[in-house]
């Protein structure tokens, strides 16, 4: 017998196990809102089939084990975005939305092996302690922590723990030959979704969400707070790249800006009648001229709140067309640690639109590769090139938007491809620049420290002939050098070295700032906020 078919009984049980887990476990162990109805002819002629399994099958099988692989299976035969999380992985989906997690207090990277400590939190655990970015960390509590087998999730696993526990690092410092030996007690670490504030010009505030978390909401306010000391007068508010979060950190923030009443969101499902949330007239900026920065990677709670400024007619919306989901889920717990997110609804912006993009049930390849088939199509550079699956909706000045695809945003603003080339491409894409820009900055760290403020060390690096350290270094390591791209991409290669430089040497925010300098979206935001065009009108 072929090894095909020798487990096809046990692929076909996958789906089977899962109904008897639920059905069984749920009703054993759950109550009230959690609680899940079984059909009952489905669930007999499982239960038939698992105890078929059990007792005649040719192999011992781990029924426990064979319903952890089925979990993922089962839903994602149902949508996009219902996902089933082991209880091992549980904590690290929820760290990023909550307000803080317990931990040691760094950023790290993983390189040759080697857990590198790439930033260390100010006034946390890990600085109190003495460790110091640009360390190796080579083992964890007397056991080696280095090889090929060393991942982000096992890192995660061993330095986070409960608050006021011990862990002690051997760490390899630059220049050092000889491990140091650093016990680090955990504490807790705050968990920024708000991860750069400051003023783009005299009246232009700026604030980048990163995330849409418990603490979103008042770290926002906080940083309009901020924002007013300086005296900003219009705001820029950066959701690039933001994935979503929590609904009501984004039903919050949109209150902030709209008239009372406005409707933000409403959220209906087949058993999830139709819920409606709306602005009650308490914001303090409702007057503010506001610009909302989007693209491909801004999903979920991005597009709520996206979604709720442009069909309100409340700012503008620059950037590219955003990811498209638009599919409600609900976390259940199981007793074991694990849950899953299911999907229980869909959210619709105030004009009525869908924004959840096109999909079949189960796994969708088409749906996973649609952000590369849009690049391919075009659509990161034309935005003649977006093609709307969904019907016309009007927003409350009549202007025609699209859902089935995204939010859409007002002003369009192409990809920079500018003096790109296959060289730059490869750079990019093998890790060689970021990999570069760590080492210099580890072999360079107590120069480029005595740097404190960013005009002051962009002002250095610039006269250290980056790139051609840089190329010479590539050459070494599997990029041929190729002295014409590199001339033609020599701004390219520049900036994204001196952006990691930055980033490992001061901060995630210097680096948003460096970037933002010259990056054609925030300009055109600057642009329209400065041209008094924030507030959108009909056109005759």
């Amino acid at each position: 017998m072929n090894n095909k078919n020798r487990f096809s009984p046990m692929w076909l049980a996958l789906s089977a196990v899962v109904g008897i887990f639920i059905g069984t476990f749920y009703a054993n162990h759950f109550g009230g809102g959690t609680r899940l109805n079984i059909i009952n002819s489905g669930t007999n002629k499982l239960q038939n089939l698992l105890h078929i399994i059990d007792d005649q099958y040719v192999d011992t099988v781990n029924v426990a084990d064979l319903v952890e692989k089925a979990m993922p299976q089962l839903l994602s035969e149902l949508d996009p975005h219902s996902v089933y999380i082991s209880a091992k992985d549980k904590q690290m989906a929820e760290d990023d939305l909550r307000g803080s997690f317990s931990g040691v207090g760094i950023e790290f990277t993983i390189r040759q092996d080697t857990l590198r400590v790439q930033n260390v939190i100010k006034n946390g655990p890990s600085e109190r302690a003495g460790l110091l970015a640009g360390d190796k960390i080579i083992t964890v509590d007397d056991s080696v922590f280095t090889g090929p087998k060393l991942t982000n999730e096992e890192a995660m696993h061993r330095l986070k723990g409960p608050k006021d526990t011990k862990v002690k690092l051997g760490i390899l410092r630059y220049g050092e030959t000889k491990l140091r030996e650093i016990t680090v007690t955990r504490g807790e670490i705050p968990m920024h979704s708000v991860n750069a504030t400051y003023m783009l010009d005299d009246e232009t505030g700026y604030v980048r969400i990163k995330n849409f978390g418990e603490n979103t909401y008042p770290e926002l306010l906080i940083a309009l707070a901020q924002l007013a000391q300086s005296g900003f007068q219009q705001l820029v508010i950066d959701l690039r790249g933001n994935t979503g979060g929590y609904l009501g950190s984004a039903v919050q923030i949109a209150n902030e800006f709209l008239p009372k009443g406005r409707l933000i969101v409403y959220t209906e499902g087949r058993h999830a009648p139709r819920e409606d949330f709306r602005s009650d007239g308490r914001g303090s900026y409702q007057q503010m001229p506001l610009v909302v920065l989007i693209d491909e990677g801004s999903a979920s709670a991005s597009e709520i709140l996206a979604g709720a400024i442009q069909d309100n007619d409340r700012g503008t919306i620059i950037g590219r067309r955003s990811f498209g989901k638009g599919l409600v889920q609900k976390p259940i717990e199981f007793n074991d640690g694990s849950l899953m997110r299911l999907t229980i609804a869909r959210y619709y912006s105030p004009s009525g639109r869908c924004i959840q993009k096109p999909y079949t049930n189960g796994q969708d390849k088409n749906y996973e590769e649609d952000l590369m088939m849009r690049y391919q199509n075009g659509e990161f550079f034309s935005q003649d090139s977006i093609h709307h699956t969904g019907p016309a909706y009007k927003t409350r000045l009549g202007r025609e938007v699209y859902g089935g695809g995204g939010i859409t945003p007002d002003i369009f603003v192409a990809e920079d491809t500018t003096d790109y080339t296959s060289y730059y491409k490869e750079a990019a894409i093998t890790g060689l620049l970021v990999q570069f820009g760590y080492e210099y900055t580890d072999r360079n760290r107590k120069q480029l420290t005595s740097y404190e403020e960013l005009p002051e060390l962009v002002k250095y690096l610039k006269k250290q002939r980056l790139v051609e350290e840089f190329a010479q270094w590539a050459d070494g390591h599997g990029l041929k050098r190729r002295n014409l791209l590199i001339q033609k991409s020599h701004r390219l290669l520049e900036n994204y070295l001196l952006s990691r430089i930055v980033y490992s040497t001061l901060s995630e925010q210097a680096w948003i700032e460096y970037t933002n300098q010259d990056d054609p979206t925030v300009l055109e935001a600057i642009r329209v906020l400065n041209a008094g065009e924030s507030f959108p009108t009909v056109k005759k």
